[in-house]
């Protein structure tokens, strides 16, 4: 049986996730920011049009902004995140396997749909109950391959009488749009390879499919052997239904100002490890290495500048949020200069184990039994004191922090133009009168 994928992609998802909730704003051009309100990192198809560049400076753009009357929103990734979610509950009741790919787009595995019914429509279908459920509009790419479903999806957003829906399982539709395709627009091809392949006389995605695959892996790599067979309709990617194991986890921001007392940053440092160590138990993972760095701005050139960061090995692996913040303030102490401008600081938790799957210290100073059955009732006691702290922090009712991270940090991300949480605070659901 021939494989068949989809790819559903939400449109301008940041921007459709703001726009959910304020109806107002219907054909009117948004634009979200990213951390601080430095760029912009997600525009409305309006804005596009407009022609403000992705990535651009805020305070650079204010201008243009104000001439367009173009809305402005702060990154609301709780929102966003939540969102997201629900797309991806309603993608995984109508598919029988799932890859979420990124917050905004997902792979589906429809081998065997087909023989029920028509893949068009079925995508339509889709496209309208997300819609319909979640007021998040969507673009579905199907193809017997995932690099051709990436390609099919572009279609779907880029030619409108499609209606938002592609289906490129026949071969001489592939070839078509293939031929309309910049080779640089393939999945997996970057720039430098874009560049070497455009040298080598290869142009489109159609001149790439029809390149002899065997020469490619021995000029290129066997990754891009697999784009060239993908192209051709050869399924060489599997759904990948199991999300990958993390190998480390990075909690790290800008301040919305420079933060010049050891205090200040001392507090930053403690979040970002409350944080990160929140995450890690999420992870159902325990970890033995923490690094924490801090850093001034590289942009201002009559600041002094300073870099720094500094790892630690724990004797044994840990996902209490207690020990890594009292190795995190041990290594902080030791990065900490004064008279520097501080604007980033971050957290790393890295080489990580499974519960039970590790080694115990063998050089701890008392191995009896009376003291390891002491030291396995402590450790049951602190994952339940985690667990308690995870399950109010989560739902909504309160919020439990350790005083090291301090009660009213001014140091936090600006975010001037944040959008109330929707979906995740009592307090902020829109009241309909």
């Amino acid at each position: 049986m021939k494989t068949v994928f989809a790819l559903v992609d939400c449109n301008n998802f940041y921007a459709s996730c703001e726009r959910v909730f304020r109806p107002d704003l219907k054909h009117k051009p948004i634009v979200v920011l990213s951390n601080n309100d430095g760029c912009i990192i997600a525009r409305s198809k309006e804005v596009k049009a407009l022609g403000v560049k992705m990535g651009g400076p805020f305070f650079t753009l204010r201008d243009e902004i104000a001439r367009h009357g173009i809305v402005c929103f702060s990154s609301n990734y709780a929102l966003y995140a939540d969102m997201s979610n629900r797309v991806m509950t309603l993608l995984e009741e109508e598919a029988p396997q799932v890859e979420v790919y990124s917050i905004d787009e997902a792979f589906l595995d429809l081998t065997g749909v087909e023989c029920v019914v028509d893949l068009l429509s079925f995508g339509q279908r889709l496209k309208r109950k997300i819609d319909q459920c979640t007021g998040i509009p969507v673009c579905v790419g199907i193809a017997p391959t995932k690099t051709l479903a990436k390609l099919a999806n572009r279609a779907a957003k880029k030619y409108s009488k499609t209606g938002g829906v592609v289906d490129l399982t026949d071969p001489a539709r592939q070839r078509k749009l293939l031929e309309l395709v910049d080779v640089g627009d393939v999945w997996g091809v970057g720039r430098r390879i874009c560049e070497k392949l455009k040298a080598r006389g290869i142009y489109t995605a159609l001149d790439l499919a029809d390149t002899d695959a065997k020469s490619i892996r021995r000029e290129f790599s066997v990754v891009l052997e697999r784009t060239v067979r993908e192209l051709n309709g050869v399924a060489c990617l599997d759904i990948e239904s199991v999300r990958p194991v993390k190998q480390q986890i990075i909690c790290s921001r800008s301040f919305g100002h420079r933060i010049t007392t050891q205090q200040e940053l001392r507090e930053a440092v403690a979040k970002y490890t409350a944080r990160a160590a929140e995450k890690l138990r999420a992870e159902k993972r325990l970890c033995r290495v923490i690094s924490v760095f801090i850093r001034t701005s590289s942009h201002v050139p009559k600041e002094g500048r300073y870099s720094n960061s500094l790892s630690v090995e724990l004797p044994c692996p840990t996902d209490d949020t207690r020990d890594l913040l009292d190795v995190a303030q041990v290594i902080f102490g030791r990065l900490w200069r004064s008279g520097f401008r501080y604007m980033k600081a971050g957290v790393i938790l890295a080489d990580f184990y499974e519960q039970g799957e590790y080694q115990e210290d063998l050089f701890q100073a008392d191995l009896s039994p009376t003291n390891i059955f002491e030291l396995e009732k402590r450790k049951a006691s602190a994952s339940n004191l985690m667990n308690v702290v995870d399950q109010i922090n989560s739902s909504g009712l309160g919020n439990v922090f350790f005083a090291s991270q301090g009660v009213s940090p001014q140091w936090s991300m600006k975010r001037e133009h944040l959008s109330p949480a929707y979906t995740t605070r009592w307090s902020d659901l829109p009241k309909v009168w």
